[in-house]
């Protein structure tokens, strides 16, 4: 069996990424949503282990000084963070693991797992996000108008990552994903070592 591969998916807030994955495990079936750890309180309705991974500040911490973590971070005084155990375990099934991660968890992740691969999402120009920002209602126009600076701080990241989608249309982003993912799955590397194996 192939063993699975990771794949980073990041862009800023408001480009569509929870619509794309979501279609995107519609088309794929051998996917594993990663599910970060956090040491805050489970919100009502949130389900542990399918939510989050929720946790102690003490078991946190240790998990930190076993390096059980890809990526972590603290926030608003909570920590959160990617367990390696069980991307390792769905990686190991066979399945490909989706990290959607920001920046900062995206260059941890590639500094201990170099393997994995880099997608970042982009929308088709800033005016664009900008008027998926207000049209979803939830957020004051202060609010977006960080949004909008600090998209323009990640867009500068965008060329780092080994490819870019560009969510125009979300079919289309979402059949570039899909492209993207069985390519990588069609490396001459992979393919020649599964081919000795058998």
């Amino acid at each position: 069996m192939e063993r699975g591969k990771t794949f980073i998916i990041s862009g800023p807030s408001g480009v569509g990424k929870s619509t794309i994955l979501h279609k995107l495990f519609e088309l794929r079936h051998n996917l594993y949503f990663s599910v970060s750890a956090t040491t805050r309180g489970p919100r009502e309705g949130e389900v542990d282990g399918k939510d989050y991974h929720f946790t102690t500040v003490g078991d946190f911490r240790r998990m930190i000084d076993e390096d059980a973590f890809l990526e972590y971070a603290e926030f608003v005084g909570n920590f959160y963070g990617t367990p390696k155990q069980y991307v390792s375990e769905a990686m190991d099934r066979g399945e490909d693991v989706i990290l959607d991660i920001e920046l900062q968890g995206a260059n941890q992740v590639h500094a201990k797992m170099p393997e994995a691969i880099r997608i970042f999402i982009l929308p088709p120009s800033l005016e664009e996000l900008e008027r998926r920002l207000v049209s979803r209602g939830t957020e004051t126009p202060e609010k977006i108008h960080g949004r909008l600076i600090r998209a323009q701080v990640e867009f500068e990241s965008a060329h780092t990552y080994d490819y870019i989608v560009i969510n125009d249309d979300i079919e289309h982003a979402v059949r570039e994903l899909d492209a993207i993912m069985t390519a990588e799955h069609c490396r001459a590397a992979d393919r020649a070592l599964a081919f000795a194996s058998q």
